[in-house]
């Protein structure tokens, strides 16, 4: 089986971080967040990846290259005005219409089973199969209400709380059978979501809704982008951190550390930290449940909770950072005269 992955969007709600980079290729604990996804995939046996780019469609190719170093073979796909996610699926048509394709949002971790997945969508008989996860506040979301054998029955857009039904909504991953281009125009504007998959049902296509176990994540906010860290850290996933040997002031924290980091006397981690490469923490810093990007530099005494450093940004001596806080790339922030 081939995939699909739709990375074509801008990520505005990340930036200041997506200015200067896709969202799938920010930093994960200094790995690329498409990797993880291609794990998940290698793993249950995908080889062939098609990328469909768009927003700085050639820093993707200059990243993965041909995805030999994957184990992968990877082929890119450029929209040159934006097409929404049908319209970027069906100029991948040309290496998918052969056989069942997997559909996956680049800004989404689903770390599932794929091949479980497929069982159920043949066994369904099924033309479209879109992956379901349960989220606590369903009113935040658009809803996918099915049967008791599986069939997708109803749509329902961020409905209010007495119209809840169900906790379950699409994660982001469908099975098509080559049928399904067909469906799709091409050279326009077309969403899946909100164009294909309820016109399908209209048109009583069999459409299968599974709902997926396992760990799934949108980085597409801040938080969300801060939470995967900790999430990995914490052991809330199946993906393992790699450690922070040589920080000796990082004993008791969960800290991972790129290659050149500098921890200065008396600085202390909390909670799960993520520290990039070439990071410099000053002297008694304290760090809790945060990320620092790649040679950003954090002053003597700062205080970081809860927030994202991007990459080459300055926290000044006795700065602090608060939950929520966004510090973007090559900012600056208090006295960092003496960084």
């Amino acid at each position: 089986m081939k995939a699909a992955i739709l990375i074509g969007g801008q990520g505005t709600r990340l930036r200041p971080f997506t200015l200067e980079s896709p969202k799938p290729l920010l930093p994960v604990l200094n790995r690329p967040f498409l990797e993880y996804q291609f794990r998940v995939l290698r793993t249950h046996g995908v080889r062939e990846i098609v990328l469909c780019t768009a927003y700085r469609a050639d820093d993707f190719r200059r990243t993965f290259g041909t995805g030999r170093r994957l184990g992968l073979k990877l082929r890119y796909i450029r929209e040159t005005i934006p097409l929404g996610t049908g319209g970027a699926l069906k100029n991948a048509e040309r290496y998918l219409a052969d056989s069942t394709s997997l559909v996956l949002n680049g800004d989404v971790l689903n770390a599932f089973d794929v091949r479980a997945f497929l069982r159920f969508h043949r066994a369904r008989r099924a033309e479209i199969s879109i992956a379901l996860t349960r989220v606590k506040d369903p009113t935040m979301y658009g809803l996918v209400l099915t049967d008791e054998k599986g069939f997708v029955r109803r749509f329902l857009e961020k409905p209010s709380w007495d119209e809840v039904e169900t906790n379950t909504i699409n994660a982001g991953a469908y099975l098509f059978e080559p049928s399904v281009f067909g469906h799709i125009p091409p050279g326009k504007t077309y969403s899946l979501e909100r164009g294909l998959f309820p016109e399908r049902l209209a048109q009583n296509a069999m459409m299968g809704g599974w709902v997926a176990p396992g760990y799934w994540i949108d980085i597409g906010t801040v938080e969300k982008y801060l939470q995967v860290h900790l999430d990995i850290l914490e052991g809330r996933t199946p993906f393992k951190a790699g450690g922070a040997k040589g920080l000796k002031s990082a004993a008791g924290a969960r800290v991972t550390a790129g290659p050149g980091v500098s921890v200065a006397a008396f600085a202390r981690f909390s909670g799960a930290v993520s520290l990039g490469r070439g990071v410099r923490v000053g002297r008694g810093a304290q760090l809790c449940d945060c990320v620092v990007l790649d040679d950003a530099r954090i002053g003597d005494g700062a205080r970081l909770d809860r927030c994202v450093v991007g990459a080459r940004a300055r926290v000044g001596t006795h700065a602090t950072l608060g939950p929520g806080t966004a510090l973007a790339g090559d900012s600056r922030i208090g006295d960092y005269s003496q960084l």
